[in-house]
């Protein structure tokens, strides 16, 4: 009886030493001996998504050392999922995804009564920034929807002492459904950054990441944190941590742009039905 314990405990610490950290599409795969951030990560799919289950410090890690492209999806963009197809394409091939909706996290927990760390884009972009690689000069590019962004963003980069130039960003044009930008993939291939920030709003911004990842000659990490480097620029309402913590970030949003923001409410409210119907399965395509 003994021997087959030990037997059936080899087997199983042979499986785990070997296999892949699932959670980490592409074509570079990262074994669970390969960092001390899986020990408190356990994937979890929600409607079909894999969503990163540790610390903001282990996403950054992971992204800064083997590059890819991380979504953080909003409430309204998991709803995407059901109708938007580009985008559904996107999520389902993006390398790191983290859980940055509030919304979702509190559905998953009162509907399935599981649980999953919320990771805001905000938190994480925090942590990104304050990598030392990221003051070496050009290797952060950023991508933006206008010229006010841009302007903000070098401000308050260079008073954090991270060297971005104008030359180092891009203004986004307004895409259509489905996204290709061969002039922005040139650039970038010119530049070489080792990071690129896409701020260009939940739903263009995935397809974007996605597209750059697929068609660079090079692998460098493309973070999708909407947003969140808005917030702290000042181009967005700025986000308090207390307020991030307790998943408030969307109210005051709301107050300070409630125009904008009721649409993007009305269309959230359809995410906890589809976490009730389809659980951790992939939402049909309408």
């Amino acid at each position: 009886m003994n021997e087959r314990r030990i037997d059936r405990r080899k087997r199983k610490e042979s499986a785990t030493g070997s296999r892949s950290w699932f959670i980490f599409r592409g074509p570079l795969k990262l074994t669970m001996k390969e960092s001390s951030a899986h020990e408190q990560s356990n994937g979890v799919r929600i409607l079909g998504v894999e969503f990163f289950n540790g610390p903001a410090s282990g996403a950054v890690e992971l992204m800064t050392r083997h590059g890819g492209f991380l979504a953080a999806p909003s409430a309204p963009g998991m709803v995407r999922l059901s109708y938007d197809k580009p985008y559904r394409d996107a999520m389902l091939t993006a390398d790191l995804v983290i859980a940055d909706s509030g919304l979702m996290v509190l559905s998953w927990r009162l509907l399935r009564g599981e649980r999953i760390t919320k990771n805001s884009g905000l938190s994480y972009l925090k942590k990104l920034l304050s990598l030392p690689e990221i003051g070496d000069p050009g290797k952060l590019f950023l991508v933006l929807p206008n010229q006010k962004a841009q302007a903000k963003a070098i401000s308050y980069l260079s008073r954090k002492r991270i060297p971005v130039s104008s030359e180092n960003c891009y203004i986004a044009p307004q895409y259509g459904v489905k996204i290709e930008d061969p002039a922005l993939a040139q650039i970038v291939d010119q530049r070489r950054p080792a990071h690129i920030l896409i701020g260009i709003g939940s739903g263009p911004q995935e397809k974007l990441g996605c597209y750059l990842r697929n068609h660079l000659p090079y692998r460098p990490a493309i973070h999708c944190i909407g947003a969140a480097l808005g917030f702290l620029t000042g181009d967005q309402i700025a986000i308090p941590d207390w307020v991030d913590r307790c998943y408030l970030g969307w109210f005051l949003r709301l107050l300070a742009q409630p125009r904008l923001f009721f649409p993007r409410l009305w269309r959230a409210s359809a995410l906890p039905v589809l976490i009730l119907k389809y659980g951790e399965k992939l939402p049909l395509l309408r």
